[in-house]
């Protein structure tokens, strides 16, 4: 029996997480009572049962105090009870942009006088310790659902190491505005740049013409190279102090060519560096 308890702040994608885990063959049950849960747990655990995946969709609408569902948490992992906690987050900026989009009320703002940021200050006050203790982290904040998804498939299908932490690399053009919130910027207007060149000017660094010239000068693999090298000492000690998210961001002139190209490469390597991280491409400007 492989059980999962899904939890995390509101609208950080618990219930696109539910869906996704019930397409893998999980059996899900979301805002189970409290009062219910180790009784449940305790139903599915009986011989003979045919179920044999479990997600368990547990958050502050269950209980707004949420003492109760920790304090029920503990009692079944000191019975022995084993099952995982996967917790979906994402930044306060894009909770916020999520609830306005969608005119949800936060389950944590129920009076007149409590505004949407003080709700999700005080849900994610409620939920630190658990956030701390998970198995599984998400940040969501700049996934696409099929992102999402292969990193679901991953943990819970491919049973592949994981770590908590998605690296998010973004190419872009210094001319459009430099990324505001990637926690790395690097400038490749040190390379030639195709835009000069006749034939490739309309094309963009995921077409071959494009990737043949930016990587035909050797300064670009060795670019590469110690970025590489860089990265390979940071994340390991970002994991180390819990950083979740790392956005690193690849820059040149109008963000189609070169900084495309080194995104793309940058994002083969990480990706085939089998580490148990999460790796995610987007191109800002194309």
């Amino acid at each position: 029996m492989r059980f999962v308890i899904v939890t995390g702040m509101s609208g950080g994608g618990k219930s696109t997480a539910m869906r996704l885990l019930e397409d893998m063959g999980f059996y899900c049950v979301d805002n189970l009572p409290v009062e219910l849960i180790d009784k449940f747990m305790e139903l599915l655990t009986t011989p003979n049962t045919e179920i044999s995946k479990v997600a368990l969709g547990v958050d502050v609408r269950t209980d707004q105090s949420f003492l109760k569902t920790e304090k029920i948490l503990r009692m079944l992992r000191q019975n022995g009870m084993v099952f995982e906690v996967l917790f979906m987050d994402a930044s306060d900026s894009v909770l916020l942009k999520r609830y306005k989009e969608s005119r949800r009320v936060h389950p944590l703002c129920t009076g007149e006088t409590i505004r949407l940021e003080q709700g999700i200050a005080k849900e994610r006050e409620i939920l630190r310790q658990v956030k701390k203790d998970a198995d599984y982290v998400i940040d969501t904040s700049k996934m696409l659902t099929r992102e999402l998804k292969a990193e679901l498939d991953r943990i819970f299908l491919k049973n592949e190491e994981y770590n908590s932490l998605i690296i998010n690399i973004l190419s872009f053009g210094f001319k459009h505005g430099i990324l505001a919130d990637a926690d790395l910027v690097f400038d490749v207007r040190f390379l030639p740049n195709p835009f000069y060149i006749d034939e490739l000017k309309y094309l963009t660094g995921n077409d071959r013409g494009v990737q043949d010239y930016v990587m035909s000068f050797p300064e670009a693999e060795v670019f590469l190279d110690k970025l590489t090298d860089l990265l390979d000492f940071l994340i390991p000690n970002y994991i180390k102090e819990g950083k979740y998210q790392l956005v690193i961001g690849i820059g040149c002139t109008g963000g189609k060519h070169r900084s495309v190209t080194l995104a793309n490469e940058l994002y083969r390597r990480l990706k085939n560096h089998g580490a148990g991280y999460g790796v995610t491409l987007n191109h800002r400007d194309i």
